[in-house]
């Protein structure tokens, strides 16, 4: 594995660096005080993405994205990261890349509008009674004359409020197991304004202000069989395929937040001054800001190896569980410690460190859990003696 980068992996991570400076930090205060991310300024921001060729990169070059090997994109996500989560996911979108699972007339349908920036999508897997547990979904879907009909409640599903269309999990029947039965899952494209098909508002949120959450409800919502994504009774699989490196996704986000605050830390502990000498120099802060940068070090290590090895065709779900967990994990320490060494200052909303800690909570919850993450890592450790 080579630690360099080449001369187009620095251009990018330069572009992305100076747009995320100039075109969204500017914007952070009024939505982290608003709470709101105005419409007329996603527009004006996405056309500024789609002009600077930053819109839709996650995607390959064959359906007009940017072609990007995973570890460029991961570098161009941690970027992003530093940013206003709402800034950067809904202005500069990453459409899902499940949607590279449809079939051309989905892809011409679905794919391509969001990769133009006509379209948003959301994808709806989590309800009330089963997050970490997908098998465990009380939503079905049960074919009738040639349809399917949805019933069931979603909710946690981010950006729902202004999407186009939702990508919804639904149990589709159940298969016999060695652990008992399990529910099959399949998904399903469903257009906003579909008859029986209602987006409510979510809940409020400590973390990412300005990129909402929306509860999904389902009554008695017919689509034809062209509007399933892979194959019935196959949902599993499609996410499986398509989904995987979204834990490294989020692992970036993270090392670009807390790469920001630690520069924040640094900055201020060389300048500020207590008892006639800078505070960098008391052991109490030099330390801590020892401590931050070698973990910050060790998890963008973990998260660049694992995005090597996705373009290797080697990596593994603990590899990818590693980075997740240890970035996460990471970012809280350094926000926290950030805070610490501002002291009061910290906590005022003139620096982005108090919405870098707030935001850094929900990182070990979303796209599986820390103890998920633990469990996946163990289970692969244990798995060759039969655990």
């Amino acid at each position: 594995m080579d630690f360099g980068l080449s001369d187009e992996q620095r251009m990018i991570v330069e572009t992305t660096r100076a747009f995320v400076e100039t075109e969204l930090y500017p914007h952070e205060a009024e939505v982290e005080r608003s709470g709101h991310l105005r419409m007329d300024l996603i527009e004006e921001l996405q056309a500024k993405a789609l002009a600077a060729g930053l819109y839709a990169a996650n995607m390959p070059e064959e359906v007009g994205g940017a072609g990007l090997d995973t570890l460029t994109w991961l570098l161009y996500e941690k970027e992003l990261g530093k940013a206003n989560y709402a800034l950067h996911w809904t202005c500069v979108a990453r459409p899902s890349n499940i949607l590279l699972a449809g079939t051309e007339e989905q892809k011409e349908r679905y794919l391509y509008p969001c990769i133009r920036g006509e379209k948003w999508d959301c994808l709806a897997m989590t309800e009330p009674g089963a997050g970490s547990d997908l098998r465990g979904m009380k939503a079905t879907a049960r074919e009738d004359g040639g349809d399917f009909v949805l019933n069931g409640t979603k909710h946690f599903i981010s950006h729902a409020d202004i999407a186009d269309f939702a990508i919804v999990f639904m149990a589709t029947g159940e298969e016999a197991t060695p652990r008992g039965a399990k529910k099959r899952i399949t998904a399903f494209f469903v257009d906003k304004g579909t008859r029986g098909f209602t987006v409510r508002d979510g809940y409020r949120n400590v973390s990412h202000r300005g990129y909402t959450n929306a509860v999904l409800e389902f009554d008695e919502c017919r689509l034809p069989k062209s509007q399933i994504l892979g194959e019935v009774h196959k949902g599993f699989e499609v996410a499986n395929t398509w989904l995987g490196a979204t834990r490294l996704q989020v692992a970036s986000t993270c090392l670009g937040r807390a790469e920001r605050a630690l520069a924040h830390a640094v900055a201020y502990a060389a300048e500020r001054e207590q008892f006639g000498q800078k505070i960098g120099k008391f052991q109490g802060i030099s330390f801590k800001l020892a401590d931050m940068a070698m973990e910050l070090k060790a998890a963008e290590l973990l998260t660049r190896e694992a995005g090597w090895k996705f373009d290797q065709g080697t990596v593994t779900e603990a590899d990818m569980s590693m980075a997740k967990l240890k970035a996460t994990e990471v970012l809280a320490m350094i926000a926290d410690e950030a805070i610490q060494i501002h002291g009061g200052m910290g906590l005022m909303d003139e620096l982005p460190l108090e919405r870098i800690w707030r935001d850094a909570r929900v990182e070990r919850i979303w796209e599986g859990t820390s103890e998920i993450q633990r469990h996946i890592i163990s289970r692969e450790l244990l798995r060759p003696y039969g655990g």
